[in-house]
């Protein structure tokens, strides 16, 4: 029986489940979908913003559907079409046209929305989420410019500011940068680093108020930072308000069993930022991605058997001429007696900084700080759970691999299930795969894929993969079920 899938939302994780149902019912024999998103514009990768920003790329830069795709693909996409309400009882929700749409089967993709105390609202305060706040803040960012909050979406601004000749202060409440993904030798290394790029930081620096005919920003602490353009960037949380309007069970986000199904209605199902599974709300790409292929199976049948069971999560930071991993929980202390080790290996002047923390000789958690090599292999062995290298050192400057080839120097010894591009979630199976269908060297394979067209962090482990591949000349390789 054919279903109708409606999916609420036309953000990242929306946009992978439609490519994911139509890669295993091509013909739109078992599901009909229907995406309702808000914005206006079709689906893009927000994690490429501070890109646009930067002025590296456009808006049309970092669409995730080539124009007509949706319609070749028998879906129907509806922007601006923003969901109001649902009514499980009759199956339907309401949009804000008052036309009402049913379905079998309904996605909560609703995503997240930026934290913006209403102490700070007002003219000359935009958040930092979309297209449009982008273009709002490079229409107004033509002096100075002061970015509240130290994590990921703020760094990544406050670079992309700088970099186009902007004076930018970040304004940070916590003790020291990215304190979620980072300890505090990499917090300060990390400052460090975006000062010497034209980025000023304040640490301890809570804002209070936003003063517009004055243009400054008053602190808790008394001090003052001259604005004429405030870009906040203090957190996200869970768009929950349609599933709670619908009486689903919410905690941060929608709670979702294994199957990504409401645990209050299951013909209700929730992916990306907005869903909660096992107390997790993961906020990032690469789970998003892996919720909606486990979705898909379950969707067209495909894999009945279909399970999310969490996801190994990786950041990297993406600014410009600003290499940084983090993956696991680096926080852990050094404990043989637990099983633990812990290693760290500081450079601040040359901008480095690495700490290895190992469980019973697996990567349990890692930062790499101007360690790119460093960041792609811990990656690997992360992902892989594989064990490490018994030269932990050189596992962080480079000599471990050279030295024990056996561990995982070739790309050959990767599955085909590892994650070399994170960004596009690109297995090296599919790289693989447009390999032998003709995709030749990085520039074929990131047409093919679209690996390295994200935060670019991946160009090298691709390049590897790209010669390897040249020397090998390998047989066809068919693609992995679900893998994209």
């Amino acid at each position: 029986m054919r279903r109708h899938v409606v999916v609420a939302g036309y953000g990242m994780a929306a946009a992978r489940l439609v490519e994911e149902l139509r890669l295993r019912d091509p013909d739109a024999e078992r599901v009909a979908v229907t995406v309702l998103g808000a914005e206006e514009v079709p689906a893009y990768n927000r994690v490429l913003l501070s890109g646009v920003l930067a002025g590296g790329l456009t808006a049309g830069d970092i669409g995730l559907h080539r124009p007509g795709w949706p319609a070749a693909h028998g879906v129907e996409v509806r922007t601006g079409s923003r969901v109001l309400a649902v009514d499980r009882d009759r199956r339907c929700v309401a949009l804000a046209s008052g036309e009402e749409v049913g379905y079998d089967r309904l996605v909560l993709a609703t995503g997240s929305t930026p934290r913006l105390p209403a102490r700070l609202g007002g003219p000359g305060v935009v958040a930092f989420r979309t297209l449009a706040d982008c273009a709002e803040i490079l229409g107004a960012a033509t002096g100075r410019v002061v970015v509240l909050g130290g994590g990921l979406l703020g760094l990544e601004a406050a670079r992309g500011l700088a970099g186009r000749g902007g004076d930018v202060t970040v304004a940070h409440p916590g003790t020291h940068l990215m304190e979620r993904q980072l300890d505090a030798g990499a917090g300060r290394v990390l400052a460090r680093t975006l000062t010497g790029l034209g980025v000023r930081v304040r640490l301890g620096a809570l804002a209070t108020r936003y003063d517009r005919p004055a243009r400054e920003v008053h602190l808790a602490d008394g001090g003052v930072l001259p604005a004429d353009l405030v870009v906040v960037a203090a957190g996200v949380r869970p768009e929950v308000g349609l599933a709670r309007g619908a009486g689903l069970a919410v905690g941060r986000g929608v709670l979702v069993d294994d199957r990504l199904r409401s645990v209050t209605d299951p013909r209700v199902a929730a992916v990306g930022d907005c869903a909660e599974h096992r107390g997790v709300v993961y906020g990032l790409v690469q789970p998003a991605w892996e919720q909606a292929t486990v979705l898909a199976d379950l969707l067209t049948g495909a894999d009945g058997a279909a399970r999310y069971r969490g996801s190994r999560t990786v950041t990297r930071l993406k600014a410009r001429d600003v290499d940084l991993a983090a993956m696991g929980d680096p926080h852990a202390a050094d404990d043989p007696a637990a099983g633990v080790e812990a290693l760290e290996l500081a450079d601040p002047s040359g901008g480095r900084y690495a700490r290895l923390v190992l469980r019973d000789g697996r990567v349990a958690g890692a930062i790499a700080l101007g360690f790119p090599a460093a960041a792609a292999r811990l990656t690997q062995l992360y992902d892989t759970d594989r064990p490490a290298p018994t030269d932990r050192l050189g596992l962080l400057v480079g000599g471990a691999f050279r030295a024990e080839p056996h561990e995982a120097e070739s790309p050959a010894r990767l599955p085909d299930r590892a994650v070399v591009c994170r960004c596009n979630t690109v297995t090296k199976g599919r790289l693989v795969a447009a390999w032998t269908a003709g995709a030749r060297g990085l520039a074929g394979l990131a047409e093919a894929t679209r690996a390295t067209t994200g935060c670019g962090g991946c160009t090298e482990a691709v390049c590897g993969l790209a010669e390897w591949l040249d020397r090998a000349d390998p047989a066809p390789v068919a693609i992995e079920e679900g893998a994209a």
